[in-house]
């Protein structure tokens, strides 16, 4: 009960974040095929990339976060579950000097919450977001608020580091992967606005 969601896919996790809202009087926020219903209520989804983004990498200060940790590697003792030395063998990448004590996925809060109160943004499960993958990048010239991605794509981003990732480069909040299919790292997060 204490561990993290995993090996779900995206529409998975769609249809739990409207069954969540359902169970509290919300309306949904994703119809049947997954699709957002706009204008988006008040019912719970997942976070959109750059609420993700936003909430990894606050600090309280003015320079965004690297890393889960702080700016620099490596990692302090207890920083989060990553690629230690327990998983060599089953990955490429670990972390040679680090132990963090779990093999695979850790409790969901093990350890320490990030400024903002949120547990595991890295490290634990990777995460899917609401937002589509593409490769292309879209550049607007007008500011947009609360923006959700592009409307349609087959594969969707997942957001954060994992218990299978140790290479420098997946450790940073900046990472983003995408996909299509369970995975035994890849879990999610519900989201929500308040009004």
């Amino acid at each position: 009960e204490q561990q993290p969601v995993v090996r779900i896919s995206w529409l998975q996790a769609v249809r739990y974040c409207n069954w969540l809202s359902q169970q509290e009087g919300l309306t949904p926020a994703y119809s049947n095929s997954g699709e957002l219903i706009t204008p988006v209520g008040t019912g719970y989804r997942l976070p959109s990339e750059a609420e993700w983004a936003w909430a990894a990498r606050f600090a309280g200060r003015q320079t965004p976060l690297r890393y889960p940790w702080g700016d620099a590697m490596p990692p302090a003792p207890g920083s989060g579950n990553f690629a230690d030395a327990s998983a060599q063998g089953v990955v490429n990448d670990v972390l040679a000097d680090y132990r963090d004590g779990f093999a695979a996925s850790a409790p969901v809060g093990e350890f320490a919450a990030n400024p903002l109160g949120l547990f595991d943004l890295g490290g634990n499960v990777a995460e899917w977001v609401h937002d589509a993958y593409v490769t292309a990048l879209a550049i607007d010239p007008k500011e947009v608020d609360d923006p959700f991605g592009p409307d349609g794509g087959t594969t969707r981003v997942i957001r954060g580091s994992s218990w299978l990732h140790g290479s420098l480069v997946e450790l940073r909040l900046a990472y983003r992967d995408f996909g299509s299919q369970p995975r035994p790292d890849l879990g999610f997060r519900v989201a929500r606005y308040a009004q």
